[in-house]
């Protein structure tokens, strides 16, 4: 990573050139993007590269805010772009969710399991699981027992992303998170003493996997005590001078990712604090949001974010307008996906017409309908309308006494259920 000129302290020109660029409208392009050296260099329109940088560092230096851990000082910025994206927050992500973004009532839970299945998989792919997207949504829904390690943090994931459901409203304490660390990282490390437990060593590091550099080298263990007590108190109290949920919890998911506590697991621990962090204080909408795939898809924009950070005098500028900026992808991923599923509602609704058929086997024939292949269970469907395990048997058994599924004896106990030979004909008299 190419290291920036250092800054010189403002003189005249400096602050000349950054009251110009303001008036052309570029000190606001480039602060709204957060433009790090190596690419604000070719970004602005000034042959003088150097005092360009020195005017962006001066503007920054007046307009952001100082916060400390342990013996660390970090930096935060108010750009426009951050004022425009928390306005856009706090609009969409507090009241009803009918009111907001179209989730009806009677579906909160059903998309609410969805999305956290989704960052389960996503937060663990992340973090080196290899397992399919498929395969791990059958596990879960199925209730299946993890084969693998890539299975089992999945299910870890998801055990703890329910776990916090069930919490957010409690504050953050070192047992709290050793425990919610524990959940994440259990039957995964090489070392089971390490589930749950800070590190005691400094002998660890945060490399890039594929160029194999080390990029970032977390502060000595030693240090661990202050840093965590002052992380909690920041979790759990308002600030001395106001930082906006949305910042805090952004600051929050950096700050266990920087300390680096644990041997392994601290970045799926950093975004569980995180997904804690917004629904604890209002933030609804922030359980129904895979964030963790819009990070999965831009992974090294997520590892620049960090680096840039730390290079950059801790200036966490980087990472808020990175994360801002998935939070956003994800808001806009979560309003797409609402409107494919109340799609498939309208359309599965004209099986509804079937005598005996109720809303969820409607939506099971619709399944069947698009994938002529799949075998259902009674656990998938148990857990897709989030319905008792005999609601589940019942639904099915009348699809097949209807003539829609058949049943496929697995052994004494389990059945699956199949598109039945029938099928077409019953679908033809009702089109």
């Amino acid at each position: 990573m190419e290291k920036a000129p250092v800054y010189s302290k403002s003189n005249d020109s400096i602050i000349s050139l950054s009251v110009q660029m303001q008036m052309n409208g570029e000190m606001k392009l480039i602060q709204d993007e957060y433009l790090y050296w190596d690419k604000l260099k070719y970004k602005t329109s000034y042959s003088n590269k150097e005092e360009v940088w020195n005017a962006v560092k001066f503007n920054r230096s007046i307009t952001s805010k100082r916060i400390t851990f342990g013996n660390h000082k970090f930096t935060y910025p108010t750009t426009d772009f951050l004022q425009r994206s928390l306005h856009l927050f706090d609009m969409h992500t507090g009241g009803t969710l009918t009111s907001n973004i179209g989730i009806a009532e009677t579906d909160k839970a059903k998309f609410m399991i969805s999305s956290i299945i989704e960052e389960s998989i996503s937060s663990s792919q992340m973090e080196g699981a290899s397992t399919t997207r498929k395969k791990a949504k059958e596990m879960i829904q199925n209730d299946k027992k993890p084969r693998t390690k890539s299975e089992q943090m999945i299910m870890n994931n998801y055990v703890t992303m329910n776990h916090i459901v069930q919490i957010k409203n409690e504050d953050l304490s070192i047992e709290k998170l050793l425990e919610l660390h524990q959940l994440i990282s259990k039957h995964t490390l090489d070392n089971e003493y390490e589930e749950g437990h800070f590190r005691t060593n400094d002998e660890i590091f945060v490399a890039n996997v594929i160029k194999g550099e080390i990029i970032h080298q977390p502060p000595p263990h030693i240090e661990l005590n202050n840093l965590i007590n002052d992380l909690i108190l920041f979790f759990n109290n308002d600030s001395k001078d106001f930082i906006h949920p949305v910042i805090k919890g952004c600051i929050i998911h950096f700050m266990i990712g920087w300390i680096h506590p644990f041997t392994d697991g601290n970045g799926r621990t950093a975004r569980a604090l995180f997904y804690w962090y917004m629904l604890k204080n209002g933030y609804w909408l922030t359980e129904y949001l895979s964030i963790s795939r819009i990070i999965k898809d831009t992974k090294n924009q997520y590892e620049k974010a960090y680096i840039y950070t730390e290079i950059d005098d801790n200036d966490l500028g980087y990472f808020l307008t990175y994360h801002i900026k998935t939070m956003i992808k994800a808001y806009d991923a979560l309003k797409d996906y609402i409107h494919k599923k109340q799609r498939e509602v309208i359309q599965a609704a004209k099986f509804l017409k079937i005598e005996g058929v109720n809303e969820r086997m409607a939506q099971i024939i619709k399944i069947i309908y698009d994938d002529a292949d799949r075998v259902l269970t009674s656990k998938e469907m148990q857990s897709r309308f989030n319905i008792s395990n005999f609601t589940a048997r019942m639904d099915l058994k009348s699809l097949v006494n209807l003539g829609f599924l058949e049943e496929i004896k697995v052994n004494l106990k389990k059945i699956n259920y199949i598109k039945s030979q029938n099928f077409n004909e019953r679908i033809k008299i009702i089109k």
